[in-house]
Formats: C-alpha cells, structure tokens, sequence
C-alpha cells in the first residue's frame, strides 16, 4: 500500500505521516529531507542555491547528510526551497523517490507532490494543510526550541513566500490532487489529526475495493 501525504510546510504531514507509517507498519520517507540534503550540500560548498546548474551539482549528496540535525534548520529550509523550484533537481531526485514508494509492500512518502507527481497511483492520497498563523506559530514554536530567536512576524513571512513559490514553481507544483482527501490540522491536537487521517486512509481504501469489484 502507498500512502501519498502532500501540504504546505508545517502543516503537520510529517507527523501525520510518520503516524501513518507506524500504523500500518510501512517505512517512511519525508521527501522534504531530499531538497533539504541538497539545499545544506549546496551551502556546504558555497555555491548558488538559485543557479540551477549549482543545485543539480549538489544532488549527488552523501546519504549520511540525511542523518544530520543542520537539514532542520530553518536557514537550509528556506535554501531547500529556492533549489526545489529547479526542474532539473526535482528531475535528479525524481527516481529515487519513485523507487521509495513502489518497493515491495508499499510506503507512505509525505512532500508536495507526491500525490501529483511522485505516486500518483497511492492507494490513499491525503492533503494536510492549516492556516498561514497556525503554522508559522507551530514553526516559530520549534525554532525557539532549538535557540532561535527570529521573530514570529519573519517566521510567518517566511511561510508564506514558501507558500508563493511552492505554488507558483513550473515543475510539480505544491497542488492537490483531484482525488486526495484534505486534512485540515488547523485546530486538531496530534492524536485528532492522526485519528482523522486513519479514517480518510481507510476510507479511501474502503472505496478503492468496492471499484475493483
């Protein structure tokens, strides 16, 4: 079974689909770790994060760089998403994700385009999104955690130019796909959102039995 869990940054994807992941005991993948290891490669070796050619030199990246606590940063966050508006990265990370999600037994992979683009055939499709406030608050809430003292006001800027150019890029653009469910966590506790996704996955399964009879 392939679960695709798409939405905007910080909505909440990745905790629900890490839940998704334990539940029905299937590995996982943030695919945002992908752009994120490209992003701090690129940074690691001074290079341009928005010169295509730069990005796609830094694709080739160690798998250990996955492991490394920098990806978190909200610093390689906002370079991730100025290198994952090239086509070409997105084009270099393209197989390695398709061959994540088709493995034998299945996978839940959350991103952007999972839905869209990378499975478009998952056996269940969620769209996890929140409010811009509710986000950047959960974000500002997670940087101060770690030290960091930028301001709520630069967090929710951020946010939402992400949102911009997420939405806005030429290839696989941040969109749901037409047969996706939509999660809105905006005012759900964990344990509420992760409950609901369990329902719409099941519901989608439920619905993809009855259309194979």
């Amino acid at each position: 079974m392939i679960i695709a869990v798409d939405g905007p940054a910080a909505s909440g994807k990745g905790t629900v689909a890490k839940a998704l992941a334990r539940h029905y005991n299937l590995p996982h993948l943030d695919t945002g770790l992908l752009y994120r290891a490209v992003a701090a490669t690129v940074r690691r070796l001074e290079l341009d994060p928005s010169k295509e050619a730069d990005a796609v030199a830094a694709c080739d990246f160690d798998e250990l760089t996955l492991a490394d606590p920098v990806l978190r940063s909200d610093e390689v966050g906002q370079l991730a998403s100025l290198v994952s508006a090239h086509p070409l990265v997105r084009a270099a990370l393209l197989a390695r994700q398709k061959r994540f999600a088709h493995q034998p037994g299945g996978a839940v992979l959350d991103g952007r385009d999972i839905g869209t683009v990378i499975a478009p055939d998952a056996d269940a499709k969620l769209f996890v999104k929140a409010t811009p406030q509710i986000r950047a608050k959960r974000r500002h809430a997670e940087l101060q955690s770690h030290g960091s003292t930028v301001s709520f006001d630069r967090v929710l800027a951020d946010i939402r130019a992400r949102d911009q150019r997420d939405a806005s890029r030429s290839t696989a653009p941040l969109a749901m796909a037409d047969d996706a469910a939509l999660l809105d966590t905006s005012f759900l506790s964990i344990e509420a959102s992760v409950e609901r996704a369990i329902q719409l996955v099941e519901g989608q399964r439920a619905r993809n039995k009855v259309n194979k009879l």
